[in-house]
C-alpha cells in the first residue's frame, strides 16, 4: 500500500514554517507497513490543489493532506475539497458541540468565523479532532482514500496517533505480512562509494522486486541499508541482509 502526502500552506513555500509534519508521518506510516511515495507542499490556491490532488491520486492508494482547514477566508482547503469529490458543506451537530465545549471559556472565540469549523463535507466521513476545532475528514475514492489534518504539528500527530493510523490499519485490504515494510542497515569505512556499488553489483542484481539497496555516505563512511517492501518475510530478508554483511565484512564499520 503507497501513501503520499500533501501539505497545504503558502507559508510552507516562504520559508516561514518548517514542514516537520511531514517527517513525522512518514515514520509513523512507514512503522504500520505503509509505503510514503511523495511529499508535495502546494499554495493555498483552488487550482493548485486540484492538479496535486490528481496526480497524488494517480499514484498512490492514500493521501494524505494537512493544512489550510482554520476558520479563516485563506484557510480553503475544506472548499476545494468539496468541488473536488462534488460534495457541498452542512453542518455536523458532534463537530458543533465538541466546539463549543473547547471554546466555552473563551466565549469571545465563539463568532461567526469560528463557526465555520462545524460545516463539514456531506461526502467525507468526520472523526473528532480532541485538541482542535477543526474536524478529521476521509474522503474516498474508489478503493482509494484522502485523510484530510490540520497542519498544527500537536494537533496532527494527536489526530495520526489516535484516529488515522488505526483506522487505516483496519482498513487496509492487504494482509500485514504481505505489505511489511523491512529495514536493515550497516556500516563500511575505507572505500569509496563507487567502487563498493562495483563490489555488490551481483548482489544488487540478484535481489527481488521489492527489495533495494541504498547508499548513504556522509564523513567518509557508507550506510548500506537494506529495504524490503512487501517483497520479503523476516527470515528472507535476514537471509539477504546476512548474504550483505559476508560481502562488505573486509570494511565492516561498527
Amino acid at each position: 500500500m503507497r501513501a503520499e502526502i500533501i501539505t497545504i500552506g503558502d507559508e510552507l513555500l516562504i520559508g516561514q514554517v518548517v514542514d516537520t509534519n511531514s517527517a513525522w508521518m512518514a515514520q509513523r506510516l512507514n512503522e504500520i507497513g505503509i509505503e510514503l511515495y511523495q511529499i508535495t507542499s502546494v499554495h493555498d490556491d483552488r487550482d493548485h490543489i486540484m492538479r496535486t490532488l490528481d496526480d497524488a491520486f494517480g499514484r498512490a492508494d492514500i493521501v494524505l493532506t494537512t493544512g489550510g482547514l482554520g476558520p479563516t477566508k485563506d484557510d480553503i482547503t475544506k472548499r476545494v475539497l468539496c468541488d473536488y469529490f462534488g460534495t457541498h458543506l452542512i453542518e455536523d451537530t458532534h463537530v458543533r458541540a465538541h466546539v463549543e465545549e473547547l471554546y466555552k471559556n473563551r466565549p469571545e472565540v465563539l463568532n461567526r468565523l469560528t463557526a465555520t469549523q462545524w460545516m463539514v463535507p456531506e461526502a467525507a466521513e468526520i472523526l473528532p479532532n480532541r485538541v482542535g476545532s477543526a474536524p478529521l475528514m476521509i474522503f474516498h475514492k474508489g478503493d482509494k482514500l484522502l485523510v484530510s489534518m490540520p497542519g498544527v504539528p500537536r494537533e496532527m500527530e494527536v489526530a495520526m496517533t489516535e484516529q488515522i493510523l488505526p483506522y487505516l490499519e483496519m482498513s487496509r485490504s492487504r494482509d500485514l505480512e504481505s505489505s511489511r515494510i523491512i529495514h536493515k542497515t550497516l556500516q563500511v569505512k575505507g572505500i569509496p562509494e563507487s567502487a563498493l556499488a562495483i563490489e555488490l553489483e551481483d548482489f544488487e542484481n540478484s535481489m527481488p522486486d521489492g527489495l533495494h539497496l541504498a547508499y548513504l555516505p556522509k564523513d567518509g563512511i557508507i550506510r548500506l541499508r537494506l529495504s524490503s517492501y512487501g517483497a520479503l518475510t523476516e527470515e528472507e530478508m535476514d537471509a539477504y541482509f546476512a548474504q550483505l554483511e559476508s560481502l562488505v565484512k573486509e570494511y565492516r564499520y561498527e
